[in-house]
């Protein structure tokens, strides 16, 4: 859905790191939106709002304390994980709608709180897993929801890739625990299957550092239960040389380089599967005969009008702003996501299998 109203939203980035400069050039770019202040502690950031003659403002309870700036239609925190909540809840505390950077909150019970208070003020949140405004996602999701591939049966899913030496000497953190690919990169790959394939019930994880000898994981395999009864499995790793991730194969980064002829989802039903995000589909043709593995497959590929999911995500903000659309995701949605990842770091560390009901 576009915006209607005339209205220009005055938009305010908090985070001017790489993420925030790109939310930035997409703000200056989309007529529904205009850049009206930057929100950053670090010195780098001044010189960088004076370039683009903005307001520039150390805290959100900085801005939201003055009286110079209007109150902005919305904030885009693209600030570190931990200040995530913390910004929410002051954005929440004026009145503000705001696009929190996935994950959403850096724990579980930081989450919990910010969705405690959202309950009681009820201000428009949304989490930026940019990757629900996918066109190829959407796609393959209302495939999926029309039946197309009947139940759901099976579930495969691959994110591996190779991240260089440089990649550890640049942040020496993502060598040590919390810096491997189960809390930085996962996160992204449980938001997709969930929303391709519905809620998880239960993991059962393995990990290895065996070949980078980190104190963090390099790799990681799984085994999934959705809700639904399907079943999956997921293969993690930042350390082999595979074109086998989203990034590398569904072209919506152009800095990674593209594998357009490769997948890294594979969903199965009772009645054809999907490869994503090809979107190539297999099933059977309908008729009288009882198919099985002896009969041949009818094999499409869907077709699809490709859009940048960071685009289409502020323009879907600007409807949340306007009370024309509800978030696609919302902070008590996002959760979810991030419990099934603490659900596989817990299922890691105890050799168990781990319902995510049991996390509070």
């Amino acid at each position: 859905m576009t915006v209607t109203m005339p209205k220009v939203f005055q938009i305010v980035v908090a985070g001017a790191g790489l993420i925030g400069r790109r939310h930035i050039e997409l703000i200056e770019s989309n007529p529904h939106t205009c850049l009206c202040a930057i929100v950053d502690p670090s010195p780098a950031s001044i010189g960088f709002a004076a370039s683009l003659g903005m307001p520039h403002f150390a805290s959100l309870e900085a801005l939201f304390a003055q009286s110079t700036v209007p109150k902005p239609d919305g904030v885009i925190l693209a600030t570190p994980n931990d200040l995530h909540v913390s910004g929410a809840l002051a954005c929440l505390q004026n009145g503000v709608p705001a696009i929190i950077e996935k994950p959403g909150a850096e724990s579980l019970a930081a989450g919990r709180q910010l969705v405690t208070a959202l309950e009681k003020n009820p201000v428009p949140m949304l989490v930026g897993h940019h990757r629900r405004h996918s066109s190829t996602l959407q796609l393959a999701r209302r495939a999926i929801q029309a039946g197309q591939l009947g139940r759901i049966v099976t579930v495969m899913g691959s994110a591996q890739f190779y991240k260089p030496a440089s990649y550890f000497t640049q942040a020496a953190w993502r060598s040590q625990a919390g810096g491997g690919p189960v809390l930085i990169n996962l996160i992204h790959e449980m938001d997709n299957l969930r929303y391709l394939c519905g809620e998880i019930e239960a993991v059962h994880a393995m990990a290895s550092s065996d070949v980078r000898n980190f104190a963090v994981e390099d790799t990681a395999v799984m085994t999934l239960k959705f809700v639904s009864g399907a079943l999956g499995t997921f293969t993690l790793s930042d350390t082999v040389a595979s074109p086998r991730s989203w990034e590398q194969t569904s072209g919506e980064n152009t800095a990674y380089p593209r594998y357009p002829s490769e997948d890294c989802y594979f969903i199965a039903g009772t009645q054809g599967s999907m490869a994503v995000p090809t979107l190539r589909t297999w099933a059977y043709a309908h008729g009288g005969e009882e198919a099985g593995w002896f009969t041949p497959f009818v094999e499409q590929t869907l077709a699809l009008d490709t859009v940048d999911p960071l685009a289409a995500q502020l323009e879907h903000f600007c409807n949340v702003i306007a009370g024309t659309a509800e978030p696609i995701i919302t902070v008590a949605d996002a959760l979810q996501s991030l419990r099934a990842v603490e659900a596989i770091r817990q299922s890691i560390a105890t050799g168990q299998t781990v319902a995510l009901a049991s996390l509070a």
